[in-house]
């Protein structure tokens, strides 16, 4: 407290002030003494005018004056380059106010000013990243109607066009007419798919959804949902495989919000990984956290794809086209519920396996070791 009192401004101002009387006087007693040395040497002319000024003024006044022209030059020499600094430091305050955000200003001093400085700095720094992030706001919400006008029209011309062929009568028989009445119809379930994550979506992310935490066992929940993947990877050709080597691992969660987290990422092991035959499901505890990872064994993600996998709307072209994929919003959704437990999720692909991977807080105290690891098949 002391040592920053004494390297305020206020007190280096003092410490000036009073370095330019000193350094006055010095200078007044300095000109007597070189008035003096010239006289001795004979050089009579500056000691006649300081006499006839000392006559005119009286030396009292001679004095004041000059001590004053004195501190006035030394104020002006010991104060230039604070005076500079504060020049620079309104120059770069303009240059902000005119919206240059990328300006900076060196912080040379470490008092007040100096805290000004890198106050205004930080002051940029956070106009710049709001800026910035209001722009990716607008650009996000141009993109997000722009995406879901396509992925809404792409189903609702198909109804339409099938539905208009019915109207007018232009099928050959009852077969051609059902068969248009089951594209119709699916293209209706995927328009309430997209329709309903959509809802959920912007649930979500305007922060209007709330979580009804109980305590939960996510090794129970997480092979309750295996089960039911189990007539749909039969179909498919598909063994499930769950390894747990914790007979518990109890969280504090929101037990419908996570299930839609975990049915989406079996769903889409199911959907993408038909050609590597197995999905291995791992639930554990590690280091406080309860870890449960989804491995499929197909077609790898491509690693220019990865960083934007959970991004609502987004697909990997080659394999997720809108025939074969979903409304492009499960992992995006899955992310914010995720986030919103406190946890994270992840991806991870190469040519071997793709490996989803979520981590939330597990409960104190909260896992029991199992004699061995589980597997249903």
């Amino acid at each position: 407290m002391i040592a920053k009192l004494l390297y305020s401004l206020r007190w280096k101002l003092i410490a000036l002030f009073i370095f330019s009387i000193v350094l006055s006087v010095l200078s007044l007693v300095g000109v007597f003494f070189v008035l003096l040395a010239l006289r001795e040497l004979g050089i009579n002319l500056p000691t006649r005018v300081a006499q006839g000024l000392a006559d005119m003024f009286t030396i009292p006044v001679l004095l004041v004056v000059a001590g004053s022209f004195f501190f006035t030059v030394y104020i002006f020499v010991l104060t230039r380059r604070r005076i500079l600094y504060m020049v620079r430091i309104t120059e770069a305050v303009q240059r902000i106010a005119n919206g240059r955000f990328d300006e900076r200003i060196p912080v040379r001093y470490n008092d007040e000013m100096g805290e000004l400085a890198a106050n205004l700095n930080k002051m940029s720094e956070q106009l710049k990243t709001s800026i910035e992030e209001e722009r990716r706001a607008e650009r996000t919400k141009t993109e997000l109607i722009t995406n879901v006008s396509h992925d809404l029209r792409t189903p609702l011309t198909s109804i339409t066009g099938y539905l208009g062929l019915i109207e007018q009568d232009r099928y050959r028989d009852e077969v051609e007419l059902r068969h248009y009445v089951h594209i119709a119809f699916e293209k209706s379930k995927r328009l309430h798919v997209l329709i309903d994550d959509l809802f959920e979506y912007t649930r979500l992310s305007g922060g209007g959804l709330s979580l009804r935490k109980t305590r939960l066992d996510l090794v129970e929940m997480i092979g309750q949902l295996a089960a039911q993947f189990q007539y749909e990877m039969g179909r498919a050709g598909m063994e499930i495989r769950l390894h747990f080597p914790d007979r518990n691992v109890m969280i504090e969660a929101d037990g419908d919000k996570l299930a839609r987290v975990f049915d989406n990422l079996l769903a889409n092991a199911v959907h993408y990984g038909k050609d590597g035959v197995y999905v291995d499901v791992h639930v554990r505890s590690a280091g406080g956290e309860a870890v449960a990872e989804i491995v499929n064994y197909g077609e790898p993600i491509p690693p220019q794809d990865l960083p934007y996998i959970f991004d609502r709307f987004y697909r990997v072209e080659k394999s997720r086209s809108n025939d074969t994929g979903g409304s492009g919003l499960g992992l995006a959704i899955a992310k914010q519920i995720v986030e919103l437990h406190g946890g994270t999720i992840g991806v991870a692909s190469d040519r071997s396996r793709t490996v989803f991977e979520v981590r939330l807080p597990a409960s104190p105290a909260s896992v029991r070791r199992a004699p061995g690891a589980t597997e249903v098949s």
